[in-house]
């Protein structure tokens, strides 16, 4: 108890002195900024995007790995259907032992991108699986088993240690000030489900949910001190009140309050959603549903996306493309992995490997959706 005390105390203290914002950095957006800048967007459309060729965030951005021809090729097919945006994750070791490498990749991603006229919402953090990262190639899939590869963002050893933080907060304030003023990104996720325990077999981080909650607010300010022209946003994703205040988590409380633009996650029926939707609206700023989507959930893009579209909240479904992540396969897959038959139905993605939509009335439901006027469902009933 007495170590443990200790070091939050110390977490708390390294938080306490850290380097106080420019006096130029902006402020949180005010509601009527946020509204009025999202005014200005067309509907966001997308997925959460990994090339097939790449098992996690780390590979996905290594030298020896990165794969312009596949995300060419990738993004070229989410253009198609009329999706605008992808949202894709960093990592805190890829600046830390390749800074420049890293910047220097991202803006040909961006090229790419661009190319295809997406834009994108960069992920800074991230609570969500293997708590512990390693710099470097990474291991081939585990057979069957849905996302087996992805890392946690910075991991638990670098969540613990305060004497670490000035690399965290280097990495926050480089990557957001490099493309600070850049248009092809549409919004920074400063942390993906910030307080997830982390998921598949792992065991959680001990007191994880008080460190998050100490270093959330500051990887806020250190974004903010970049003076981004894009808005910042933290997605909630547990819970039953996200309408109000004094019912959720300190680290909920501050994705709430510190976003530009509010986020969520919802993995459910089409009921739970609009009650989803209705809640984070609630709040005044416009709303991302940044993941949704998994079929064998209840979440389906013929549930969700109408709902969407006529409160006009940009939508990102998990996965994209068939590829080395394999969340085609369920999370159960964890327990009991499916190396002898396949799932009945996808839990995630929209593309086979090949090119082909795993299901078309769901591409021709996206594409008509996105080609709508903001608000309009078309044939839904008035």
């Amino acid at each position: 108890m007495i170590r443990r005390t200790f070091l939050l105390a110390t977490v708390a203290m390294a938080l306490a002195v850290g380097v106080v914002a420019p006096a130029d950095a902006r402020e949180q957006w005010s509601k009527e900024q946020a509204n009025k800048w999202y005014e200005k967007q067309p509907w966001l459309i997308g997925a959460n995007y990994n090339p097939g060729s790449a098992v996690n965030e780390i590979e996905m951005w290594h030298e020896a790995t990165f794969d312009p021809a596949t995300i060419d090729k990738e993004l070229a097919w989410a253009a198609g259907i009329g999706m605008n945006t992808m949202r894709v994750f960093l990592h805190n070791l890829l600046w830390e032992n390749d800074a420049e490498g890293l910047k220097k990749r991202m803006k040909q991603f961006l090229d790419i991108a661009e190319k295809h006229k997406i834009r994108i919402m960069f992920v800074l953090f991230d609570s969500c699986w293997d708590p512990n990262p390693v710099y470097g190639l990474q291991s081939p899939p585990i057979p069957g088993v849905h996302n087996s590869r992805w890392v946690q963002a910075p991991g638990e050893a670098r969540l613990k240690d305060a004497s670490q933080y000035h690399k965290l907060e280097a990495y926050v304030k480089d990557i957001v000030g490099t493309f600070a003023k850049d248009p092809r990104i549409v919004v920074w996720d400063v942390w993906n489900e910030p307080n997830n325990k982390g998921g598949g077999n792992y065991a959680p981080t001990p007191e994880k949910n008080k460190y998050v909650a100490l270093l959330l607010p500051q990887v806020y300010e250190w974004a903010r001190s970049a003076d981004p022209t894009q808005p910042l946003t933290s997605g909630v994703w547990i819970g039953d009140h996200w309408d109000q205040l004094d019912k959720v988590d300190e680290i909920e409380r501050t994705q709430l309050t510190q976003s530009d633009v509010n986020s969520f996650h919802d993995y459910s029926w089409p009921e739970t959603f609009e009650k989803r939707v209705k809640q984070m609206l609630s709040h005044g700023r416009p709303v991302l549903g940044t993941e949704y989507m998994a079929r064998g959930n209840g979440s389906t893009f013929d549930g969700s996306l109408p709902i969407a579209k006529k409160y006009n909240v940009g939508m990102y479904n998990w996965g994209f493309v068939d590829g080395k992540t394999q969340t085609r396969l369920p999370w159960d897959s964890w327990k009991k992995p499916y190396t002898y038959d396949e799932p009945t139905i996808w839990f995630h993605e929209v593309f086979r490997a090949d090119g082909k939509p795993y299901r078309a009335a769901e591409t021709d439901l996206i594409k008509r959706l996105a080609a709508a006027p903001k608000g309009v469902v078309p044939g839904a009933s008035k």
